[in-house]
């Protein structure tokens, strides 16, 4: 029977036997996230975090990389948020009375 997301344990990412570690160069955790590397890969570099590439374009990261390549992500998706708000607010135009 299979456990509702909330019961499961998200410790780590565990198969049958099979553990994985984080893809940090010099870091030897157990990974907590399996990320796509075409999307997280341009966030880890402006992080400054070097990862080992593998055959399965996956990047594991154990969780204190995965909060640092997170907080990175966050900031530059609230800078690209309010840019495209002002660009929106300026094709609109504003009435003047």
């Amino acid at each position: 029977m299979k456990l509702p997301k909330e019961l499961r344990d998200k410790n780590d990412l565990t198969r049958v036997g099979k553990v994985k570690t984080c893809s940090v160069k010099g870091c030897s955790e157990n990974a907590i996230r399996s990320l796509s590397e075409n999307t997280w890969k341009k966030y880890l570099e402006k992080a400054h975090l070097k990862f080992e590439e593998n055959r399965f374009h996956k990047i594991y990261l154990c969780k204190a990389h995965y909060n640092q390549s997170n907080k990175f992500r966050k900031s530059q998706e609230k800078i690209y948020r309010k840019k495209g708000f002002l660009e929106n607010a300026a094709k609109k135009g504003i009435r003047e009375y």
